[in-house]
């Protein structure tokens, strides 16, 4: 009987808290980048940003602004077996994704939380 009683006032305290945390968060919009692909990808997007001439020169090349590299740290894939991520200095990502239907590798340098897109290209060809 007591046990019944303990998991009567057992549920009713977890649905109570999770409707309370529904209503307090439901507004906001929050994320948990656990994976190293979404950690990766947020501290990229957060970074303040720098461009290389040679990927201004690309991206220029391309009429593909400069602004919509954004999209690439949301929905892109960073390749860590290219990457060299286990560097004293900088670390070097090759992250991939697409920008006005056109797909890209980005090579970048995470230094002293900046992050520098140092080159640019279109993934399955050879022009840069």
């Amino acid at each position: 009987m007591k046990l019944k009683y303990r998991l009567l006032y057992f549920s009713g305290g977890a649905v109570l808290g999770i409707i309370i945390l529904l209503f307090i968060l439901g507004g906001k919009k929050s994320s948990c980048a656990y994976g190293p692909q979404a950690r990766t990808l947020k501290h990229l997007q957060i970074a303040p940003r720098s461009f290389s001439e040679e990927s201004l020169k690309f991206f220029n090349h391309h009429n593909i602004d400069t602004a919509s590299i954004e999209t690439v740290f949301k929905n892109g894939k960073v390749d860590f077996s290219k990457s060299k991520t286990r560097r004293d200095t900088c670390q070097i990502y090759y992250v991939d994704g697409s920008i006005q239907e056109k797909e890209l590798q980005l090579q970048i340098s995470f230094c002293d939380y900046v992050a520098e897109i140092k080159n640019a290209s279109l993934r399955n060809d050879s022009e840069n």
